[in-house]
């Protein structure tokens, strides 16, 4: 199994450029079963997720072509297989996101109830509930969720909480109902509205974009398109609170600034220096990072994919600093591994006060979830000594080639078979 070996090493410097976003690129891969023609798609990141997403259409019969390593051609013209099968959906929930186009297009589904990251519940009631309110018949048995619907019909569906994964099901399957569907309490991230912006490319009929109320008005087919995923804010946020704490002077390429405010104001007041463009971000950091506190909220709040990450510039900030998580309720495992580099975090309930230190030094911590994998690895970064970060396959699922990257900037970071 893969680990990654991280020397301190002091300031970063140079050009990362940012990679497709694996939360967009998911539900927009599933979104090609929608029709029988075919979707290009471009700026895909080469991640575990996205082959995973990959390997599951191809086994329901889906013809995937990936000449260039971030292109995919999807043709879903002749599936014979209308299942997602437990031994692949057990690795990455996001593979529930077949169940609303398969059954939308096919009037029939069998998804396994999913897996991954172990962050805490995340039920797919409403996934269900809005089917079911869209006249599928559902029955959940031996561990599968089947559905079946003629035609799904238009509804008005209202979610009990922000879901963006039930969002996006629920979007993909509506666009092919007949009559008009509105989804109220819809979640307003920017990977929603990317993968409304490519259905419409598709021919739906979506209006609300980008808000909390979408109006779909179904259409009796959708056709190929082409469409340009969008770019990863949490790898982009990331890599800022790798430079936040390192110190140096770093610009993200291809990066999506417009859809990180809450991050870019939290830096900000941590202390750092930022100029953005339409497509670029440059972080000039040449003090400690004072304490900063935060609470995660759905977007446009500050998002809880980006928490840990911060928590681990909290560590060696100056000041001290409150931390608090309303979206997972186990998404506090990497402070352990923090506090093995010498962090001083409390955790009392869902919030994490954090003591600022001047100094980590380097461990073997181990991988919880993919973004505390992140979180370790920029640690890793500004500690004295050597960090050996365990079990990144978690890593895997959501940076493309991050050692490559850090390294490009200046980071001693080596992954060891």
């Amino acid at each position: 199994m893969d680990k990654l070996n991280i020397t301190g090493n002091g300031p970063l410097n140079g050009q990362i450029r940012i990679s497709g976003a694996k939360n967009a690129a998911l539900p927009i891969l599933c979104a090609a079963l929608l029709t029988p023609e075919t979707l290009r798609l471009t700026n895909v990141p080469q991640l575990k997720d996205v082959h995973t997403i990959q390997k599951l259409l191809q086994g329901m019969g889906a013809r995937v072509m990936t000449d260039n390593v971030h292109e995919f051609e999807l043709t879903c013209a002749h599936l014979d297989k209308l299942e997602a099968p437990y031994e692949l959906v057990k690795t990455m929930r996001a593979s529930i996101l077949v169940l609303g186009p398969m059954l939308a297009r096919f009037g029939e589904a069998r998804v396994s109830l999913p897996g991954g990251c172990a962050i805490g519940q995340r039920p797919v009631e409403q996934h269900i509930k809005g089917l079911e309110a869209m006249g599928a018949t559902i029955t959940i048995e031996h561990g599968y969720i089947h559905a079946r619907a003629p035609r799904l019909q238009g509804a008005r569906i209202v979610t009990d909480m922000v879901t963006v994964t039930g969002t996006e099901n629920l979007l993909m399957a509506a666009v092919l109902a007949e009559g008009t569907t509105i989804l109220e309490n819809a979640a307003q991230e920017p990977e929603v509205t990317d993968l409304a912006e490519c259905l419409v490319k598709m021919g739906a009929k979506i209006s609300g974009i980008g808000t909390n109320t979408l109006t779909i008005e179904g259409v009796e087919r959708l056709h190929g398109a082409e469409h340009a995923v969008m770019a990863d804010r949490i790898e982009t946020g990331t890599f800022l609170c790798a430079v936040a704490m390192a110190g140096g002077d770093v610009t993200l390429t291809h990066a999506r600034p417009d859809t990180l405010d809450a991050v870019l104001d939290k830096l900000k007041e941590a202390g750092a220096e930022l100029s953005c463009g339409d497509d670029w971000i440059r972080i000039v950091m040449k003090q400690r990072p004072k304490a900063v506190s935060l609470r995660t909220a759905p977007y446009p709040a500050f998002p809880t994919d980006m928490q840990a990450q911060f928590m681990a510039m909290n560590t060696i900030a100056e000041g001290t600093s409150k931390v608090t998580e309303t979206i997972f309720e186990n998404r506090f495992m990497h402070v352990s591994e923090l506090c093995r580099m010498g962090a001083n975090i409390e955790v009392e309930g869902n919030t994490a006060i954090i003591q600022g230190v001047e100094r980590l030094s380097g461990a073997t911590v181990m991988a919880t979830d993919l973004r505390a994998s992140a979180s370790l690895v920029i640690a890793g970064l500004i500690a004295d000594g050597v960090t050996t970060v365990d079990r990144i396959y978690h890593l895997d699922r959501g940076y493309e080639h991050i050692e490559a990257k850090l390294g490009g900037v200046g980071g001693l970071i080596e992954r060891v078979k």
